[in-house]
């Protein structure tokens, strides 16, 4: 793979993920680098053919996760990035994933504490006979590219002295951030620095760290040209906004955002991946209604709908299928007739589910429910028994929010009243349509209500101050519901709060560096600013009206 002249994505820590390097790709990077991950990750992964989705997958065999996933589409032009601190370990990394990818990168500009306490990244600046031992095994034992990452080091004759050495080692390309160990992108990157690097060496030299001024692909060709480099590296600006390699101009936020989701629907991509990666796009947008709507999403579905998308994530996941029919986790399966779970319980996001479902059975004369737990690789699932029925929990940090995890896929499909407006019940009055307790106490409707037999909703004018079985007082359907949304209201609000000031500030960005937020600028019109400044998105063609503003 040839390294001159090229526009490539950085790698980034939970970002440059397959559906993020693929859109980079689209849009018209030309390289484009994997997160970095460990050697010692990479050599206990197993590879597998992911004949369901077209892919190749390097899976941890002690949980299930997926650690790398990559297809034949960016086969050409991605490269792997490794963080190590031995030669033979990068080594058989090497060897183990070259016919995968078309390069090898070794990481030697982390800055962060477990990474220079591993005595990888930047202490790598400071051990050249290491890094001149990691570079010739693997130059010499693998048929791909290899190239490194680098900072700039105390002073300029040793920046030199080391590049100069990298060279020596028969790596095809060096990439230079253009600040040290010590400094932050809030600190200017050193040009000048990076362009006597540049003029020093014979091998292409990649620029990186010029994202705070770069909106569009034409500020990354003059960051390129200032620093004489034959290539430029785009982390956070490509972060923010990944149509900033198209050669025509950024495109609107909502239209990256919808083809990302795209994306990661067609590659199954985790749900907690995908709503970092959309956090890091939104920044101030996730003060927004729909900003806040979009934090309290907890599935990748929840978080598709906002952009229309729903129904095209539900066709397309389905069930979490195994790629070649081995299971990827130690943990158990479910029994058949147990319906599973597939919500997180978050404290403060609900009324607690047990207490529903307490309430519920006490209420209709059931016995109350029941709950068995199992753990396993560290985490909990319970499964809850009511009317001989079984419901289960995801896979929780800990026994309380199993058992709640459980009791609330109990509430779900039972339809009890009391949970958040966006979770949808069905009422055969409605047509057949989703209504949520939330839509009919917002909408002026009376508000869902379980019949005797718990098995179906049924959506009845309560005029007597009661439900409609006769029932009055603060113990009815509809009061119970009223004061589980006030109490839900309060606690999503603080959740949202809490979730905006810890991540609107900072995000991982290039070998895991803090990043302070700042307000991008992406070449959008004044009517679609104004509308941003309003609604708090600037309107994309294709999305379904009305989909937007959630309610707060």
């Amino acid at each position: 793979m040839d390294y001159k002249n090229k526009i490539i994505l950085a790698p980034m820590v939970r970002v440059s993920t397959l559906p993020v390097r693929l859109l980079a790709l689209e849009y018209g990077a030309d390289i484009v680098f994997t997160e970095e991950l460990v050697d010692w990750k990479l050599l206990a992964a197993v590879r597998q053919v992911n004949k369901s989705l077209g892919t190749v997958d390097y899976v941890d065999p002690a949980d299930g996760t997926v650690i790398l996933r990559t297809c034949e589409e960016e086969r050409s032009q991605v490269v792997l990035q490794m963080g190590t601190c031995d030669a033979e370990r990068a080594l058989q990394v090497g060897r183990k994933f070259e016919n995968d990818v078309a390069g090898i990168d070794i990481n030697m500009g982390c800055p962060k504490e477990f990474s220079i306490k591993g005595g990888m990244g930047a202490a790598l600046l400071q051990q050249p006979d290491k890094v001149k031992d990691i570079l010739t095994t693997l130059v010499k034992g693998v048929r791909v590219p290899v190239t490194c990452k680098i900072r700039l080091l105390a002073s300029d004759a040793e920046t030199l002295s080391f590049c100069r050495m990298v060279e020596s080692c028969g790596v095809a390309a060096l990439t230079v951030h253009g600040r040290t160990r010590h400094e932050r992108p809030r600190h200017p990157v050193h040009e000048d620095a990076i362009r006597r690097v540049a003029e020093a060496l014979t091998i292409p030299v990649i620029a990186n760290g010029g994202s705070r001024h770069i909106q569009c692909r034409a500020d990354a060709e003059a960051f390129r040209e200032r620093c004489g480099t034959s290539g430029v590296m785009l982390a956070r600006a490509a972060m923010w906004n990944l149509s900033v390699f198209r050669p025509q101009g950024p495109l609107e936020m909502d239209t990256v955002i919808t083809r990302l989701l795209e994306l990661c629907v067609r590659y199954h991509h985790p749900f907690t991946q995908a709503k970092y990666t959309v956090q890091q796009m939104l920044r101030e947008l996730q003060e927004t209604p729909r900003g806040k709507r979009f934090l309290a999403a907890q599935t990748l579905e929840e978080i598709c709908a906002i952009w229309g998308l729903g129904g095209a994530c539900r066709a397309a996941i389905g069930p979490p299928t195994s790629p070649d029919g081995r299971p990827l986790s130690k943990r158990p399966r479910l029994d058949d007739g147990v319906e599973p779970g597939h919500r997180a319980f978050v404290r403060g996001h609900y009324t607690l589910p047990k207490t529903l479902l307490h309430a519920w059975s006490v209420r209709h004369g059931l016995p109350l429910p029941s709950y068995q737990l199992e753990f396993s690789d560290k985490l909990f699932r319970a499964v809850c028994t009511v009317k001989e029925r079984r419901y289960a929990s995801i896979w929780e940090k800990n026994k309380k929010f199993a058992e709640q995890g459980s009791a609330l896929t109990c509430c779900i499909c039972l339809g009890i009243s009391g949970l958040p407006a966006d979770i949808g019940l069905v009422s055969p009055v409605s047509g057949g349509q989703a209504v949520s307790a939330g839509q009919a106490v917002s909408a002026g409707q009376p508000v869902p209500a379980v019949t005797e037999s718990g098995d179906s909703l049924t959506l009845q004018k309560d005029t007597s101050g009661g439900t409609a079985n006769g029932q009055h007082g603060p113990e009815t359907d509809s009061q119970r519901c009223a004061v589980g949304l006030e109490e839900r209201t309060v606690g999503q609000d603080r959740l949202v709060k809490g979730a905006v000031e810890q991540n609107d500030t900072s995000v991982m960005a290039e070998n895991g560096e803090t990043v302070e937020g700042e307000v991008a600028q992406n070449g959008d019109s004044a009517a679609a600013e104004s509308e941003r400044k309003t609604n708090g998105f600037a309107p994309a063609r294709g999305l379904v009206e009305g989909v937007g503003l959630g309610r707060r």
